[in-house]
């Protein structure tokens, strides 16, 4: 039985490590948990979701692939009522202020059991600053395409001795640009030509100085 599951999803997948548990935190229709359990990757999911209908979708479609004795369902905002007893949290397809809230509300998060894999749908260079700032640390960042857009996935861990990424790394960070990949070729362009439009047309001193920052890089 085939499971429409999508490329930046896949992605997310590869940074699971064989028998861990992990929490799927926004899980809309649950095919992450089902595709890390019907691989033989999970031990098992925790899946949340803020919304009634996806959960109620999450675990029709668990029933549906035979995995709903490894899931577990649960309603809510972030991680607030989601069991601890996870290796790695998943947040897939959400925007930055909705991470940092996440983050922001569960401060037991930061200790070195938990792995974080975040998949960025907009505002990417806020979550890399405010994971700088506060502490995290990214060591893995892939560019990905889904469909005509390009995506990247960071696995982050709690490390506060790590060096805070620069404003250039904000927007490319040095762990993303040393994966050798057209895909990352392409994603540093479409950045770097977003960063020369938008000081182009108005006064914005972070993205000057990260713009600075990058070319000087690229010399």
């Amino acid at each position: 039985m085939h499971l429409p599951i999508s490329p930046r999803l896949l992605t997310c997948a590869e940074f699971i490590r064989p028998g861990d548990v992990v929490a799927d935190v926004g899980c809309d229709h649950g095919y992450l948990g089902i595709h890390l359990l019907t691989g033989g990757i999970a031990q098992r999911v925790i899946a949340s979701d803020i919304n009634e209908g996806p959960l109620q979708s999450a675990q029709r479609n668990a029933r549906k692939y035979g995995v709903q004795d490894k899931i577990t369902f649960h309603l809510s905002n972030g991680v607030t009522n989601v069991p601890r007893d996870f290796d790695v949290m998943v947040c897939a397809g959400m925007g930055a202020d909705t991470m940092i809230s996440i983050l922001d509300a569960a401060p037991w998060l930061k200790c070195d059991r938990y792995r974080l894999i975040l998949q960025c749908q907009s505002k990417t260079p806020l979550l890399r600053r405010y994971l700088s700032e506060n502490g995290w640390c990214i060591t893995k960042e892939p560019v990905l395409r889904d469909g005509k857009f390009l995506y990247t996935v960071m696995e982050v861990i709690w490390a506060p001795e790590a060096p805070r990424l620069t404003v250039g790394g904000w927007y490319l960070p040095p762990i993303l640009l040393s994966n050798a990949c057209p895909e990352t070729a392409e994603y540093v362009f479409r950045i770097m030509d977003g960063l020369r439009l938008a000081v182009a047309h108005r006064d914005d001193p972070e993205k000057q100085q990260a713009l600075e920052e990058l070319e000087n890089l690229q010399r």
